[in-house]
């Protein structure tokens, strides 16, 4: 077993979450963690990727350990994956961006 496979099946056990509920958590944090570590807005399009090449890298170290350790691919298992774990930032990033919700008040004042 890989590295990246213990590490999921510890944070199973210990942090009492299912694999898709650590998927969303993933992607939320790796959204809201890069907009605010390099001060991009929620709108820009930057912290998606950031979150869709994590995304992306992950399933691609599953596929890589299915072949290294013989084990079945599931494609459809890692587009589940990659849904979970894009969805809600993707839900975020478009309210950003058709909503005020997320306007400071400086952003309030220059649009008003």
């Amino acid at each position: 077993m890989s590295p990246l496979q213990s590490a999921k099946f510890w944070l199973i056990q210990h942090v009492g979450l299912a694999k898709d509920a650590l998927h969303i958590y993933v992607g939320l944090t790796l959204f809201l963690g890069a907009a605010l570590a390099f001060r991009w807005p929620l709108r820009s399009w930057k912290p998606l990727a950031v979150v869709f090449a994590a995304a992306l890298l992950g399933e691609a170290w599953d596929l890589r350990d299915s072949l290294i350790y013989r084990t079945r691919i599931d494609l459809w298992g890692n587009w589940h994956d990659i849904w979970n774990t894009m969805f809600w930032p993707t839900m975020l990033l478009l309210l950003a961006r058709t909503t005020g919700i997320f306007a400071t008040s400086a952003n309030t004042r220059r649009s008003g």
